[in-house]
């Protein structure tokens, strides 16, 4: 039987008076991408923070992996988050002072895990190895992506949440950079939640829902 490696139940959001989302579920299996839809607003970003308990939810359980991420204490979260969650955002949010390879090493140092040969594999698979020592600001959007690309997954997270990851590359650039994610996710056996308001990166996608009127429904 081919057990979930994320379930989520019950999900609900609430700001005062004002119902964001209600009873959201939705499963996650190795190897899958998943991406959300909706309009500006929705919830998407909510969720997807929610999900990973850096938002608080008024109701839920998130499991991954047989634990309730939601159940754990403060030190408990930042700990699964460290070794189980790699990141993607739309805003790349690399260190401008560190170069490439020591952005992408990063996961790896807040574990007390330095591997000098998997950042190296990190950034040849990527097709950064030649701009290893380049600063952030000798890069180009697309390049700079990777490196966020990278930095999620080299330290073999389980889960990749990707908040509109390709909104500020040009259609080449996204459509480079969405397939190189998939790619990665896929070898390393790795699950991908992906937000996104753009059809063709919803199209490389394994399924698509869509957060609408507070509700999960299939896109």
């Amino acid at each position: 039987m081919d057990v979930p490696l994320l379930t989520a139940t019950g999900l609900t959001k609430r700001y005062g008076a004002q119902t964001l989302f209600e009873h959201l579920s939705l499963t996650l299996h190795r190897g899958e991408m998943l991406a959300l839809l909706g309009e500006s607003g929705s919830g998407k970003s909510t969720l997807l923070n929610g999900l990973a308990a850096l938002e608080p939810l008024d109701r839920g359980q998130v499991v991954l992996q047989g634990r309730d991420l939601l159940a754990l204490d403060e030190s408990g979260q930042a700990r699964l988050r460290r070794e189980q969650l790699g990141f993607v955002f739309q805003a790349f949010h690399v260190l401008p002072h560190l170069n490439v390879r020591d952005n992408v090493a990063l996961p790896l140092l807040l574990q007390g895990k330095p591997d000098a040969r998997r950042v190296t594999e990190m950034l040849e698979a990527v097709g950064l190895g030649a701009q290893a020592r380049h600063l952030p600001r000798q890069l180009s959007g697309g390049q700079l992506q990777r490196v966020a690309i990278a930095r999620a997954l080299v330290h073999r997270p389980v889960l990749v949440l990707a908040d509109e990851p390709t909104g500020n590359l040009d259609p080449a650039h996204a459509d480079q950079v969405m397939r190189l994610l998939r790619q990665q996710l896929r070898e390393q056996g790795a699950a991908c939640l992906l937000v996104t308001h753009s059809a063709h990166a919803a199209e490389l996608a394994d399924r698509r829902l869509r957060l609408e009127d507070g509700r999960l429904v299939e896109a």
